[in-house]
């Protein structure tokens, strides 16, 4: 098991690795490696250099760290709830901070109070909660069908919300944006904030990882071994709620992430969240990032959504996972 989580660990840092010099080279226009290298280390006011360092590399950065956060943060919903299938976009946490979002983006005031940032976290800090509601529930009420039916109807409640939000405030096309995903606005300002906000959540996460191993073989042998599962749902969902939150002002909502990489990590290297978070961390890095590559290259000069991408990765695989759940 060493073994394979060394190898595990190494493809996906090569992968991210590999996925960051493709973002940052190819584009509506190609910049050679060495010009790449240049900018880094022996910058000049020169347009390719410019377009390194001012876009091309924050937005690959930015993609390397919301991938690896979503499916940091999937991960721990998947440990709290025991099923598969949770994950924050599914459950409505980023959904709702696009409704915060949406408000913010047609009220002035709001803005003016909170800008995208703040809203984003108070949006998902409501989705969170609701999420917790339905976690907090007893092993034996915690279904497939009650998971399902309560992230279906919060997101669809909450994207509906920012449509019609949107429409009155005349923002349709602002919001668009939002919904489908993507790192055209992707500056240093979201790479530090994304740095700072995730590595503290990263940390407490991988503080908490033997606990969230507890509390996913259930709330009886939990509390048997000492460990309150509410406590430990409670200090998960605090810690995903700021993740979801900044990602989405980040890179606005992009989902599957968080259902697909902990699902591969975990076929390979089991159900251990010690090994389980980081790893996913590596791993959704390394999607996002190739998956923001093909959205700038499909469909050159225009930009793919690069929740397409994600999209169609992460449905087969959501449907196989449902199929397979009992109750």
């Amino acid at each position: 098991m060493k073994k394979r989580t060394v190898i595990i660990v190494a493809a996906a840092m090569i992968a991210m690795a590999a996925g960051l010099l493709a973002a940052t080279c190819l584009g509506a226009k190609n910049i050679p490696i060495k010009t790449v290298i240049e900018s880094l280390f022996h910058y000049r006011e020169e347009l390719d250099m410019m377009l390194v360092r001012d876009s091309r590399l924050p937005r690959a950065l930015c993609s390397a760290l919301v991938g690896g956060l979503l499916a940091m943060a999937g991960a721990m919903m998947q440990g709290i709830t025991r099923n598969s299938i949770a994950e924050p976009s599914i459950m409505g946490v980023t959904q709702g901070a696009v409704l915060a979002v949406a408000i913010a983006s047609v009220s002035s005031s709001v803005y003016g109070i909170l800008g995208y940032s703040i809203s984003a976290f108070t949006g998902a800090m409501l989705g969170g909660v609701l999420v917790l509601l339905f976690s907090m529930q007893s092993a034996s009420n915690m279904r497939l069908s009650r998971l399902l039916m309560a992230g279906t109807a919060m997101s669809t409640f909450f994207l509906s919300m920012a449509s019609l939000v949107a429409l009155i405030g005349n923002r349709s096309q602002e919001l668009a944006f939002w919904i489908s995903g993507g790192f055209r606005t992707a500056t240093w300002k979201y790479v530090w904030l994304l740095a700072a906000i995730g590595g503290i959540c990263t940390l407490f996460a991988l503080i908490m990882s033997h606990k969230i191993n507890i509390v996913s073989l259930g709330d009886d042998v939990a509390v048997g071994l000492g460990v309150k599962p509410t406590r430990v749902r409670i200090q998960t969902v605090a810690l995903i709620i700021p993740i979801c939150a900044v990602c989405v002002a980040a890179a606005g909502n992009i989902a599957f992430v968080g259902l697909i990489i902990p699902h591969i990590v975990r076929k390979t290297l089991g159900n251990d969240f010690r090994r389980l978070i980081p790893v996913s961390f590596l791993g959704g890095a390394a999607l996002l990032t190739w998956a923001d590559v093909a959205a700038k290259l499909v469909n050159q000069p225009y930009e793919t959504p690069i929740g397409l991408f994600s999209s169609l990765i992460g449905i087969p695989i959501f449907i196989s996972l449902v199929r397979r759940e009992k109750g």
